[in-house]
């Protein structure tokens, strides 16, 4: 038994030895994952530095921006204003020829009978134009022959 005590204590040790070599090869890996950690940390705060600068930049233009289209719509305003003032110009006008409308119609109506006499009577004058011009066509053409 007094063999057995040393063994023992050696195989603990020996134990021991190995548990603190594979410990020791785990957190040297540990430690270089922690520093690849840092660096990649590291890079995203100048990233996110930059993006802040940009996110403030565009946030000051996304203003300026706002500012500007208000005072563009404010503008527009006015001529809303006036195109709708146009639009009830025209809509006036609009009334007013179609009452000045009805009135002729309304008269032509009443004239109607006048009116196709007066048709008539221009048919009969244009008749009798064109049997003259033709009547005058013949005579300068039997004055030709003559001539001839």
């Amino acid at each position: 038994m007094n063999v057995l005590i040393p063994i023992s204590v050696a195989i603990i040790a020996l134990a021991f030895v190995v548990l603190v070599f594979f410990l020791a090869r785990t957190l040297k890996s540990l430690q270089g994952t922690l520093d690849n950690v840092a660096k990649t940390l590291d890079g995203l705060e100048t990233q996110l530095n930059g993006v802040t600068s940009e996110t403030a930049q565009l946030l000051h233009k996304t203003n300026k921006l706002a500012e500007d289209v208000q005072t563009k719509a404010d503008s527009l305003n006015t001529v809303f204003s006036a195109v709708q003032d146009l639009g009830s110009s025209i809509h006036n006008v609009n009334q007013s020829v179609r009452k000045v409308t009805e009135k002729i119609s309304t008269g032509a109506e009443r004239q109607s009978e006048n009116i196709s006499k007066a048709v008539q009577w221009g048919n009969v004058a244009i008749n009798l134009w064109e049997k003259w011009k033709m009547k005058k066509s013949k005579l300068e053409s039997s004055r030709r022959k003559q001539y001839q």
